[in-house]
């Protein structure tokens, strides 16, 4: 007996109990309009009616208004009961109504659909029920506000295909049933099983397609976290606080040699950017991907919390001495990351410390050079306050992709170099034994990039952020939040948009000049 089999689904009305602030829930609902007017398949009322009877619904869909922890949200939630959820006219109807209606209202808005797709019996009309679902989610979107998706079982066909995988933050039931072509359907027509544990939420999550499989009773829990991040004020910070740190985080007479650096920056002890958020952080949610089926657990992305300032996180995830090469999956993991800032209206953290970008058949073949040219193209064009920090090993263009920002910090033994210094000789010399003297000569590391106007504030390691990773994240999560901070309250490039990409322009024009 299967694992989904062995928990009992909840109905929709249920699934609203358990996530949805007591008393709170408020429909949206209006009467629907069954057959009238519609050229349907014979015997639809009969079915339509005999659907409502048995889930006591009028529609595949219930819509209204609730809280989540006392955020005020727009549900839209599919109740299988009534002709497997599926997608008619009239669900359709109420769907866009309850989206647009979310949308003027300046809502979050979660989507909890079960279903098995288009309704058959109204055909090619229903299909094209989805077009305008989408735009509807689409405006809704475009609107700065969130989208939330919660994936239950089953969800198939043109449902799985719409609304249902357009969420910014998408969880799944544990063991739901999640694909496109449903297993009997592809049975029927290829004369053989579909292959067992593919469609299932715990294999779209392995492969990134959903950022988190929570059973119904974790979903507010889940949500609120979710929507405590998206929803958070900003404060503003005073001039004399961000001052204050600024004196103190800028660089001292701590001086470290460029070969130095490198081996320090190599430890595998240092912390990443996992470390970083787990104690430099306030509040985080991981994200698991770019949903396009290729994992590589090269790049994390998450919602976090620093200081006062929400903001979406995208950084290289080192794993051993050498670091995880980046590939053009963990480069579209970040541009996922890159378009919830702009979507969401959230402040970018990228957070750099990769030896570099993968030297492979496969990753040629996905199409590494061009990943890294559309990561730098939207994050040069994010309107969004954007801040990079320099972590450990910055090399080559897989630190390149991530480094442009309106502010840059640097952790003292962090280092930038379009090659690591071994392969920098190679080029050279022929040779890998000159790598501590041209590492030296190309003014690779924090204190000079500081020089030259590429990082703004260098982090102190007392004397090295491996022998202290608690109390350096903590450090750095303080800069992190009031440099954010800085950028939301600073004038000209306070707010979005092309003041903002103008200044960003400007500063790396003059590294140049």
């Amino acid at each position: 007996m299967t694992a989904m089999a062995m928990r009992r689904r909840l109905g929709a009305r249920e699934l609203l109990e358990h996530m949805l602030d007591a008393g709170t829930f408020v429909s949206w609902d209006s009467p629907v309009r069954g057959v009238v007017g519609l050229s349907a398949a014979p015997g639809y009322a009969a079915d339509l009616e005999a659907a409502a009877e048995k889930s006591g619904s009028d529609e595949s869909v219930l819509t209204g208004e609730g809280r989540i922890r006392n955020h005020r949200v727009a549900v839209v939630v599919s109740d299988f009961a009534f002709l497997a959820g599926s997608i008619g006219r009239d669900a359709a109807r109420r769907l866009v109504a309850a989206v647009e209606r979310a949308t003027q209202l300046g809502l979050p808005l979660v989507a909890m659909p079960a279903s098995g797709g288009t309704r058959m019996q109204e055909g090619t009309s229903a299909f094209l029920a989805m077009v305008e679902i989408v735009a509807a989610v689409q405006a809704h979107r475009n609107a700065g506000l969130p989208y939330l998706v919660y994936l239950r079982h089953p969800t198939t066909g043109g449902v799985m295909a719409s609304w249902g995988s357009l969420g910014h933050v998408t969880a799944a039931e544990p063991g739901a049933l999640l694909g496109f072509l449903g297993p009997r359907v592809y049975e029927a027509l290829h004369g053989e099983a579909f292959p067992p544990g593919v469609q299932t939420a715990e294999n779209l999550f392995d492969h990134g397609h959903v950022d988190a499989v929570v059973p119904p009773e974790g979903l507010s829990e889940y949500f609120a976290r979710v929507l405590d991040l998206l929803l958070a004020p900003s404060s503003g910070s005073s001039s004399a606080a961000v001052a204050g740190l600024g004196q103190a985080a800028a660089p001292e007479t701590q001086q470290t040699g460029a070969w130095d650096a490198v081996q320090r920056s190599r430890d595998p002890l240092r912390p990443s950017t996992e470390e970083l958020l787990r104690d430099g952080a306030g509040d985080v949610v991981l994200l698991r991907g770019a949903g396009d089926g290729a994992k590589e657990n090269g790049m994390l992305v998450a919602l976090a919390r620093f200081g006062t300032t929400s903001c979406v996180v995208v950084g290289h995830q080192r794993h051993g001495a050498s670091g995880k090469s980046m590939g053009p999956a963990s480069l579209r993991d970040a541009r996922r990351g890159i378009r919830l800032a702009k979507d969401l209206r959230l402040p970018l953290v990228t957070v750099i410390d990769t030896p570099g970008a993968a030297l492979s058949k496969e990753a040629e073949e996905g199409g590494l050079a061009a990943e890294i040219a559309r990561a730098l193209y939207d994050l040069l064009g994010l309107g969004t306050p954007t801040l990079s920090v320099l972590l450990g090993q910055g090399t080559g263009g897989g630190a390149l992709a991530l480094l442009p920002a309106d502010r840059t910090l640097a952790a003292r033994n962090a280092w930038l170099a379009p090659l690591p210094p071994e392969g920098a000789s190679v080029i050279v010399h022929r040779t890998t034994s000159h790598a501590p003297a041209l590492a030296e000569s190309q003014g690779i590391t924090a204190a000079a990039l500081a020089g030259r106007g590429v990082v703004d504030v260098v982090l102190e390691e007392r004397p090295d952020a491996a022998q202290e990773p608690v109390d350096f994240c903590r450090r750095m999560g303080e800069v992190i939040g009031v440099e954010l901070q800085a950028l939301a309250g600073s004038g000209a490039l306070a707010g979005s948009g092309f003041p903002r990409l103008q200044a960003r322009r400007a500063r790396y024009r003059a590294l140049v000049s």
